[in-house]
């Protein structure tokens, strides 16, 4: 079956149009909950087993919510011990390289076998262990065992595939459009405004007319980059990429290396040698605005990190709170209006929280390539000053 392109945009911006509508489609069990014995029950006193209170379960939800994720999980059958999902390839360095499906540690319910070698599931990480699936822990209540290295194709790994698969698809149907003529068709017609806001109100106002041009390609991913995430993170997928702190270093680590090496003279001046200023002050401020280049990078990563965390963790708990609170006919329109208010704002978040990224981004390149003229500018109002003064 050939699928026209015509179609296929409209079927795109369908389905990323309908992405923040089923924000509050999450579903408040999950198979992670009972992701070890030692997280399922508790020994008492006297030994026996008790079973987590309904309040344990949401906090673990939302604990693995956040977190990456070697399968994914639609919906379980506690009672059952059913999963509904598909597994992801486990990739480790072990001794060499060993590869099989994350089905076999079965949502850590389980110790995968795999050229002689065990390893088992404990929250989100793949231990080392024994047949038995053994565990030791420090006084901390973390595990001991040998982690091997991880490279596994996880949630977060196919939530960033696909996305970098969607722009590409949707950049590449706009610039065919543009051979048609100058007003695109199709999908294009929204992303043309976005490009346009991008380059108008933050490129050009931040970087200059004359360099721009040269970052639009970095500014435009890293914006529809974290846009699309955010808004994939609001879906039942349990996905939340952006909201991991790893993902978040390494969109600033490249905001830092762009900034760095595009770098002019006069901005490592002003970094080791301050202009216009005495000599001590030259010494005490060196430090300090090295010191700078690097917390500019950290405050856009933490930015990021924190506020698409904060807004997923109040989601998760307000679609909670009908499961927790004892009266349901209140607890339920009471949660369900919240949620609902919450997820609108966390559309707005998703979108400015992108913003935020790429202005600040532009803006520390843009302090970094403007062209300083101090000196010229002050022996040119000298100048004027003399002339006036002559006539």
């Amino acid at each position: 079956m050939v699928i026209s392109r015509k179609t296929l945009n409209v079927l795109v911006a369908i389905a990323f149009a309908m992405l923040p509508l089923v924000g509050t489609a999450n579903n408040p069990s999950d198979s992670t909950v009972f992701a070890h014995n030692e997280d399922v029950a508790h020994t008492n006193e006297h030994g026996a087993e008790e079973s987590l209170s309904k309040k344990d379960k949401v906090d673990a939800y939302i604990q693995h919510h956040l977190q990456d994720g070697h399968d994914f999980n639609f919906f379980s059958d506690e009672e059952k011990g059913l999963h509904y999902g598909f597994s992801l390839p486990v990739i480790l360095w072990d001794n060499g390289l060993q590869v099989f499906s994350s089905s076999k540690l079965h949502h850590g319910e389980a110790v995968a076998e795999h050229n002689g070698n065990h390893y088992v599931l404990h929250h989100s990480k793949i231990y080392k262990t024994d047949a038995k699936g053994t565990l030791n822990y420090d006084e901390h209540h973390h595990p001991t065992n040998v982690r091997p290295l991880d490279f596994s194709i996880t949630k977060n790994v196919v939530s960033m595939l696909f996305t970098a698969a969607l722009m590409f698809f949707m950049f590449l149907g706009l610039a065919k459009s543009y051979k048609k003529g100058a007003i695109p068709t199709g999908f294009g017609r929204v992303l043309e405004p976005l490009i346009i806001f991008i380059r108008d109100e933050i490129a050009i106002p931040n970087i200059g007319e004359k360099k721009y041009r040269k970052y639009m390609g970095y500014l435009l991913t890293v914006f529809f980059f974290i846009w699309i995430l955010n808004l994939l993170g609001m879906t039942p997928l349990g996905i939340n990429v952006t909201g991991n702190i790893a993902v978040t270093v390494c969109l600033a680590i490249f905001t830092f290396i762009i900034t760095q090496f595009s770098a002019n003279k006069d901005y490592w001046k002003h970094i080791f040698w301050m202009p216009g200023v005495p000599v001590p002050m030259k010494i005490i401020l060196m430090p300090i605005e090295l010191l700078g280049t690097l917390t500019k990078p950290f405050a856009l990563l933490i930015r990021l990190f924190a506020n698409i965390t904060a807004g997923h963790v109040v989601i998760m708990s307000l679609i909670a709170m009908i499961f927790v609170g004892k009266n349901l006919a209140a607890d339920l329109p009471i949660s369900l209006g919240l949620t609902l208010f919450i997820s609108v704002i966390e559309v707005l978040v998703a979108f400015l929280q992108a913003f935020i990224f790429t202005m600040l981004s532009s803006l520390f390149i843009g302090m970094a390539v403007q062209d300083h003229h101090h000196d010229e500018h002050h022996s040119e109002d000298l100048l004027g000053e003399h002339d006036n003064a002559i006539v």
